[in-house]
């Protein structure tokens, strides 16, 4: 939370605490251990900017009815120096706070001061924290899914970044394994099919036009050569020609969709390097493996799994599994992240605990991998579900997701949903220029106060700073609204960095457009009053750095003009 908001509630409990020290010093109330209580912001704030349940804590204590203590507490209470202006006693002993005038002035003055650090916390304590998202298999264009997950996970890590976390991004690139092996088969049967009839795809192969274009390239350069090559020959060149090319697709593409990333990581490093096959020694002296039919297994059962799985098959090839486990070991025991957090598709829920398994064999502690898994999206036009086949190669990539969607919406659009949720991203809703479209509709409050500012500076009024005791002129219920909404900004960013859900700032600061929506119909800017419009002035300004903050952690643009 704001260093304000934490301050008012760490005043109000000193408050507490001291007001029922002075009861119990003047006799009013019998010696008791003061247990903790809640001050919470309640429901309703006309009944309170917070609400106490300290004497509902203490009934049993000083065995006495809460409302009754309650009576005591305030008669003893002193608010001198503190943002805390008047008090209401509620139902059988809640006790409601009303935070002062200062204390409003204060958020708008603190906002003004901090500018583009507004929001930020020291709540992560810089730990390190490694972000690996989309990681898409470079095998083919990006899927709507990696779309989602490259907005997720680029605003997660900006969400952990503000909230005091060391964050980096990651992509980490599957150019080894059976993905690769495919890759290669598909690009060779296509080069094959230049020059010969009768080579048919096989209907697990890749058939996207891509495969068919890096063919035709390849062919271009050095012609027919290769088909006399043998088989391994050929499709190592094709895979050398390609994989490169697709990579630096997605770095492009990924670029495109305003995502860098600090580390590109080769799961071929683990091989070239030894680490995978390390990580299967270092297993094998856990004692948490065995031999079966000549493949070594992974006895993952006895870490709660329902079954155990290969290492290494028969034939000496590790499985999947073997590069997955060492490249998280690499993240957390070897660049010593202190949390590793992977966004993946939902149909990896199974992966997981099998992974967590590995690790803590590994003598890793796996509350230290935390990942969040995704669910799918679904493309809406005109009410319709839009179907398409990626066996066929028809799928809806990223690239043509945003010739035809504008970057801003599909970034705030993906960040609309909990993770965990499904999404139906709704391509008309995406590019309508209305109030109905939220990140429009976020956009044009910033818009709007950047117009009034340019506006009232062309009439020979431009915003200077206010005083206390100016600032204490904004008392509508709209304006106190506004500024309550942007003070919980920080907490806002802890809270989405401790449950991984960017969500909460596309809801924070479209409640916050709200607001000032609310707030400019109902209180005139420019009135005769001098000080109440620079007043007005100031939290216009104030709310335009926190909308712009939100929407450049989120890499969304925040237009001066619409």
């Amino acid at each position: 939370m704001s260093v304000l908001v934490s301050e008012a509630k760490k005043q109000i409990e000193n408050l507490l605490i001291n007001a029922a020290n002075t009861a119990i010093k003047n006799g009013e109330l019998p010696e008791c251990e003061l247990a903790p209580f809640k001050v919470e912001v309640p429901a309703d704030r006309k009944n309170g900017d917070y609400a106490v349940n300290a004497a509902l804590v203490w009934a049993r204590g000083f065995k006495s009815a809460p409302r009754v203590i309650a009576e005591k507490l305030m008669a003893n209470i002193d608010f001198n120096g503190t943002f805390i202006e008047k008090y209401e006693i509620a139902g059988p002993g809640f006790i409601n706070l009303f935070l002062s005038d200062k204390y409003y002035a204060e958020i708008i003055a603190d906002v003004i001061t901090k500018g583009g650090d507004y929001g930020k916390s020291n709540y992560g304590e810089g730990k390190r924290a490694l972000v690996e998202f989309v990681s898409a298999n470079p095998t083919g264009p990006m899927h709507i899914g990696n779309a989602r997950g490259g907005a997720l996970g680029d605003c997660l890590a900006a969400v952990l970044s503000a909230a005091g976390y060391y964050t980096e991004r990651e992509f980490y690139i599957n150019d080894a394994g059976n993905q690769i092996n495919k890759f290669g088969l598909s690009l060779d049967l296509r080069y094959q099919q230049i020059y010969a009839d009768g080579i048919e795809m096989p209907e697990d192969s890749y058939h996207g036009d891509d495969i068919i274009a890096h063919a035709k390239a390849f062919a271009e350069i050095h012609g027919d050569k290769y088909m006399s090559a043998d088989e391994a020959t050929r499709r190592k060149a094709l895979v050398v020609f390609a994989l490169p090319k697709n990579i630096q697709g997605l770095e492009d593409d990924l670029g495109k969709y305003r995502i860098k990333y600090d580390t590109w990581f080769r799961e071929s490093t683990l091989h070239n390097n030894g680490e995978a096959a390390r990580i299967v020694e270092l297993l094998k002296q856990s004692g948490h493996t065995y031999e079966q039919e000549g493949a070594l297994w992974f006895k993952a059962t006895d870490f709660g799994c329902d079954k155990d799985f290969v290492l290494v098959r028969a034939n000496g090839v590790p499985t999947y599994v073997v590069p997955d486990i060492a490249y998280h070991y690499n993240k957390l025991e070897v660049r010593k992240f202190d949390k590793a957090i992977d966004i993946l598709g939902a149909d990896h829920h199974g992966y997981v605990p099998r992974l967590k398994a590995a690790l803590t064999a590994l003598g890793v502690d796996a509350d230290r991998l935390d990942v969040v898994l995704m669910q799918m999206v679904r493309l809406v036009r005109d009410g319709e579900v839009i179907k398409a086949s990626k066996r066929s190669g028809k799928a809806i990539t990223l690239v043509t997701l945003l010739d035809e969607v504008p970057i801003d919406a599909a970034r705030f659009f993906f960040n609309l949903r909990e993770p965990n949720s499904h999404f139906d991203f709704d391509l008309d809703l995406a590019v309508s220029e209305s109030n109905s479209n939220p990140v429009y509709y976020v956009q044009y409050a910033y818009a709007r106060i950047c117009s009034i500012l340019r506006n009232l500076a062309e009439d020979g009024i431009t915003k200077r700073d206010c005083t206390a005791q100016e600032l204490c002129l904004l008392t509508a219920p709209e304006e106190r609204e506004l500024i309550i909404h942007i003070s919980a900004l920080t907490d806002e960013i802890i809270q989405s960095a401790k449950s991984y859900d960017p969500a909460r700032l596309t809801h924070y600061v479209n409640e916050l457009a709200t607001k000032f929506h609310k707030f400019y119909a109902a209180c005139r800017v420019k009135g005769d009053d001098e000080a109440l419009t620079q007043a007005r002035l100031n939290l216009c300004f104030a709310t335009g750095i926190v909308i712009k903050n939100v929407l450049d952690m989120m890499k969304i643009s925040a237009p001066e003009k619409m």
